[in-house]
């Protein structure tokens, strides 16, 4: 990750709005349709390239192809994998058990209804190598059309995909998250090799309490999360701290989030992940009064913050002033260099989803860019 060291550098969380045609041969993908594989990675290299141009247009730093080929952040994996040919798995959502006609709007959604979460049933093995060298090939070439090194690419952490997928053939969680770490160091070691700064996504660590782990008070949780931490290290051995990544979520969905567990009570466990830099949710309402963690807790030495400054589930489109408040939060109290502005999370998580309007997306990233020009010249000069 490249630190500031002169303004502050902007980024987002991951996935980005796709193409209504494309959004339509993935749903058709998902759906068991056959689709021809050349065709479809000959649209997700067009799409890469023009969500490309686009970040660097609305003044994007660090970009990324978008999530262009993926159905979700997570469960893409099961293209990828092999061992998931189990039954689906259904949620829990906590913070809506309360809110019985929120969840059906929630649940409703046009993506989240037709992901596909079949449950682990056989050993874990890569079963398609080559996918990960078709997103690689796909950013590199839409890099090289405007001129940019500076990328990342998005990867499931082994917890997130032990929440989607249920274990119906490991003896215990634990070795279920190995087995996903070592099939998973595949994709994660292909993003390193080309260069790329490799996201973890880690909803497992923050969403995962109310989910996954809603039966267990916060002392067992941290314990759970120290485990998903564990794997996640073991499967990031090979790559250096400083090309990763980690982005903390607790679940990009409108909801109420009055059982999200706090920062305070996790930042510590996940400051032992291996990655340089962690991006997490800053901005909605949430989270957005966290910063003053930071007040009490001290930022190790080669880490990396990059707090969110745009919300990812509201079409308002922030006020650069206020965008350049929260980067000042932070800098002041960790540091300018080790702050870099982004978004709370993706604004296309799964296919089809789209709570926030393609345009404002990118008027959001413009105002963040906009944001970081104000701040930067509060810090640098």
């Amino acid at each position: 990750m490249r630190r500031s060291t002169e303004r502050f550098l902007t980024t987002h969380a991951g996935s980005l709005p796709r193409p209504a045609d494309l959004i339509r041969m993935m749903y058709a993908k998902e759906e068991g349709v056959p689709v021809d594989r050349a065709a479809l990675i000959a649209r997700v290299g067009d799409a890469v390239a023009e969500v490309v141009s686009r970040q660097v247009n609305a003044g994007i730093d660090y970009v990324n192809d978008g999530e262009m080929s993926k159905p979700s952040y997570a469960t893409y994996v099961k293209d990828r994998l092999a061992g998931f040919g189990g039954t689906g798995n259904t949620f829990v959502y906590q913070d809506l058990v309360d809110f019985p006609n929120l969840a059906k709007r929630v649940f409703g959604d046009p993506g989240r209804s037709r992901r596909k979460t079949p449950g682990c049933n056989a050993p874990i093995a890569v079963r398609d190598a080559a996918a990960a060298d078709d997103d690689v090939a796909a950013l590199k070439k839409a890099l090289a059309a405007v001129d940019r090194t500076d990328a990342f690419m998005s990867a499931a952490s082994p917890g997130v995909i032990s929440l989607f997928f249920r274990n119906e053939h490991y003896k215990d969680h634990e070795t279920y998250l190995f087995a996903i770490a070592e099939a998973m160091r595949h994709e994660y070691e292909t993003v390193a090799r080309a260069g790329f700064v490799l996201q973890i996504d880690c909803p497992d660590l923050a969403m995962g309490r109310h989910i996954q782990y809603a039966d267990l008070d916060v002392p067992e949780f941290r314990k759970r999360a120290g485990m998903h931490i564990a794997a996640l290290n073991h499967a990031l051995a090979n790559i250096p701290p400083e090309q990763l990544r980690m982005h903390l979520c607790w679940g990009n969905y409108e909801g109420p989030h009055h059982c999200d567990v706090p920062l305070v009570d996790i930042i510590d466990v996940v400051f032992t992940a291996r990655p340089s830099a962690i991006s997490f949710e800053a901005a909605n309402p949430r989270h957005g009064h966290e910063w003053t963690v930071f007040e009490r807790v001290k930022l190790p030495a080669g880490k990396i913050l990059i707090p969110g400054v745009v919300e990812s589930k509201s079409n308002f489109i922030e006020h650069p002033e206020l965008i350049a408040q929260r980067i000042a939060r932070y800098a002041r109290l960790v540091g300018r260099e080790n702050v870099m502005a982004g978004s709370d999370c993706g604004y296309g998580t799964w296919v089809g989803q789209a709570a926030v309007d393609p345009d404002v997306v990118w008027a959001k990233f413009a105002a963040m860019a906009e944001g970081a020009r104000i701040a930067s010249r509060e810090f640098w000069t």
